[in-house]
């Protein structure tokens, strides 16, 4: 990939300093997704990834060593000095050092240690985009467990335990009661932190795209939840949410359980989808490498554009041409 045959970096720009635009000039450029698993936080996962990318730009080929010419001895039995052309030592891998030594890795909506899931990432010019991605106010999926009978002091099933209750007077239709209410409150939160009269015309054709929801700040917001699997005491709800935390949504499970008078804690946080970004574009970990993230960037670069033009309008075209020229001096090389 010509992309990686750039000019080594020089001192400074290996140890940091100017380093970092070089790498992001060697490296992809755009928005992808990759799945952080359970347990792990999300720094840890984007370090890891900036690690196994800076390993395979400093691996591939560069450019060869410049010349220079000296004045060396003649061979043995002539006289006088012999010019000759030999290698730069200041090109030298070993007095060089490696080329990258840092890429610039942004995150989107971050998850917590316990959750998982999609996890939007940005490189080079995808970092700008992230700040135009955080301000469409996407609206992100979740799938969440819980477990009837038990509190803890968390809400989840791996904190202190504060109480145990019965469960066996609750049912499916019960539950999603709960849920209807749950789902028709948060309704009047959206219309009302949205700012719009939904009489007008501006309400109904904003309907129409699908694009009321605050652009603002706001309290966390369920715009959608189901039941998907009941199976006493476990069950399993879809949660459709903005400005959520992972935390807020453990919360919700415990006082679910709370209003069906029992207890709930939750087992799992797992986030499948984050605007356009789904679980199928999110990259496995033995797929962190140059050429997956390379295709994941082309693969979602058109879903990007859509939902960022349809947002903002034209506030986000600049950062999106600038990813479109640098895409396409990628492929041309």
């Amino acid at each position: 990939m010509a992309l990686l045959a750039r000019a080594p970096a020089t001192a400074p720009e290996a140890r940091g300093g100017a380093g970092r635009s070089g790498a992001a000039m060697a490296g992809p450029s755009g928005l992808f997704a990759v799945y952080k698993p359970p347990g792990v936080a999300w720094g840890r996962v984007r370090d890891a990834l900036e690690t196994r990318l800076l390993r395979e730009l400093n691996a591939a080929p560069g450019r060869p060593p410049r010349h220079h010419v000296r004045f060396l001895p003649a061979p043995a039995g002539a006289p006088g000095l012999v010019a000759a052309r030999v290698p730069l030592l200041a090109d030298h891998p070993l007095v060089r050092g490696p080329r990258l030594g840092r890429l610039r890795i942004g995150a989107g909506h971050r998850l917590d240690a316990k959750a998982s899931g999609v996890l939007v990432l940005g490189m080079g010019h995808g970092n700008r985009l992230l700040t135009d991605w955080y301000n469409c106010h996407l609206t992100r999926v979740y799938t969440v467990g819980g477990l009837f009978g038990k509190a803890t002091d968390d809400f989840s099933d791996t904190g202190n335990l504060v109480e145990k209750t019965t469960f066996d007077h609750i049912t499916r239709e019960k539950l999603e009661r709960i849920l209807s209410v749950i789902q028709g409150t948060n309704h009047k939160a959206l219309v009302m932190h949205s700012h719009i009269d939904m009489k007008t015309q501006e309400a109904y054709e904003l309907a129409v795209k699908g694009l009321i929801r605050p652009m603002g700040k706001s309290p966390p917001i369920i715009t959608a939840v189901r039941c998907l699997q009941f199976a006493p005491p476990e069950f399993q709800l879809e949660m459709h949410c903005l400005h959520e935390t992972q935390q807020y949504l453990r919360r919700i499970v415990h006082e679910i359980g709370l209003e069906l008078k029992s207890c709930a804690v939750c087992t799992q946080v797992r986030r499948i989808r984050d605007g356009v970004f789904t679980l199928d574009d999110a990259l496995l970990r033995s797929q962190w490498n140059l050429q997956s993230i390379q295709n994941a960037i082309w693969n979602c670069q058109l879903k990007v554009t859509t939902e960022l033009e349809k947002t903002l309008g034209h506030q986000g075209k600049s950062h999106l041409h600038k990813m479109d020229v640098d895409m396409a001096h990628a492929a041309d090389s």
